[in-house]
């Protein structure tokens, strides 16, 4: 029986990287992105869901949350305009991510299944990140949170939860955003001396979703070339 697996935020980068990295031969992979739905709108995961069980024959067995945005936010901004950042980053990072890992819990204990979730944060979780990010920083961090509560709660009904804590990784986020920043500069804080590859967290993630063993549940993995050790 083919493994059924959900990824959001598959349109580039990791996401997409990871919708490649499994094979059709043993797994059916939903990539869902933008192009699906604004996770900003708190009504969209609710209807993601229902989309991916209508396309996956009823059964989620792999959830994985990648869809992210990495925003800039200014505590020079508006009181208005600050919020409001915060905001949208908390309900596309964290809030939607939250809400489809309660679906995935409530599917499979309906089921009496086994399942996996692998929350794609980020090295700003242990770290933190720019003045301008304090709001990226701390979804990634409750991303985190989240992942180790859903793991304890829930594994003796053998569902499973990991999270992957990338550094710069070469999407187009990361791209603006070591353009902006320097690249020059941030790659002298990378002791691997580049930023990740796609391909290298998707291959993390693969092995999270199909062959990590059950006693790694509530593991939180670092891939950041030696840039934040802990």
């Amino acid at each position: 029986m083919k493994t059924h697996i959900l990824i959001t935020g598959a349109s580039r980068g990791i996401g997409a990287a990871a919708a490649a990295s499994f094979d059709p031969a043993t797994t059916n992979v939903l990539a869902l992105s933008s192009k699906d739905g604004d996770l900003s709108d708190p009504a969209t995961p609710k209807r993601l869901w229902a989309q991916a069980l209508d396309r996956l024959d009823g059964r989620v067995d792999v959830l994985i949350n990648n869809a992210g945005i990495f925003e800039q936010n200014p505590i020079s901004a508006s009181d208005e305009e600050w919020l409001a950042n915060w905001n949208r980053t908390m309900q596309i990072n964290l809030t939607a991510s939250a809400d489809l890992c309660r679906r995935a819990v409530l599917h499979w204990q309906v089921s009496n299944a086994s399942g996996r979730i692998i929350n794609i944060a980020s090295r700003a979780a242990h770290r933190g990140d720019s003045p301008a990010h304090w709001h990226y920083a701390a979804s990634k961090a409750g991303m985190v949170a989240m992942t180790k509560t859903i793991a304890r709660a829930y594994a003796a009904q053998k569902i499973y939860a990991f999270a992957i804590c990338p550094g710069f990784t070469m999407t187009g986020m990361a791209d603006d955003y070591l353009a902006s920043r320097g690249g020059d500069k941030l790659l002298a804080d990378i002791p691997l001396g580049k930023v990740a590859d796609p391909e290298e967290v998707a291959a993390m993630v693969k092995f999270c979703a199909l062959d990590a063993p059950p006693s790694m549940t509530g593991a939180v993995l670092d891939i950041n070339g030696a840039s934040y050790v802990r």
